[in-house]
């Protein structure tokens, strides 16, 4: 979960190299019981990482990371009948933390992404065109406003929609031309365009 984010060439920072001595890591006992646990409830859990996450390599990483957090508690839990609970609750506080703390990533370019601004028109004459066209709409006979409704704001196809009202395929093609006909002669409608 990576954010980029493009800066200029003139505030890029250098990179630093870091060597890292594994001496200093502690090591940690292996437990046989925290092993068979995992490998019997790693379905489950795998299943809750990923009901967290949008992505299922996330899940897994998410995952690996509450397992770690287990392992190095596995002394201090003292009811292991609640083990579900306590990966659970790492998850949970692992995916929250891994929110809060994106990070952002930076990269030199020499042309900024953002887009273009596109030009939006004034909502409110969205809204009197979106109001005249339910004004017209309310006009048609019931039969076409149904048909009208179901093939163009609910986007079911013409067979769908002659399912739907129990009618053929047919009787919806003309309907519905019919209904188009009558909405573009609607004087409200030719006024709002």
């Amino acid at each position: 979960m990576t954010t980029l984010v493009c800066t200029s060439a003139s505030n890029a920072a250098t990179p630093t190299t870091q060597t890292l001595s594994f001496a200093s890591y502690p090591t940690y006992p292996t437990y046989p019981s925290f092993s068979s646990y995992v490998k019997a409830r790693r379905p489950v859990l795998l299943r809750t990482a990923r009901s967290l996450t949008a992505n299922p390599s996330d899940a897994e990483d998410l995952l690996q990371t509450a397992l770690t957090k287990t392992y190095v508690a596995w002394e201090r839990i003292e009811d292991h009948r609640a083990l579900d609970g306590y990966v659970r609750r790492a998850l949970l506080n692992t995916r929250t933390s891994q929110w809060r703390k994106r990070k952002v990533d930076e990269f030199i370019c020499d042309e900024l992404p953002e887009p273009e601004g596109t030009p939006v028109g004034d909502p409110a004459d969205h809204q009197v065109l979106h109001d005249a066209m339910w004004r017209a709409i309310m006009k048609l006979p019931a039969r076409q406003r149904a048909m009208v409704v179901l093939r163009y704001y609910e986007d079911l196809s013409e067979v769908q929609t002659a399912e739907v009202l129990g009618v053929s395929v047919g009787t919806v093609k003309s309907a519905v031309s019919r209904a188009l006909g009558k909405l573009r002669e609607d004087p409200e409608l030719v006024l709002a365009r």
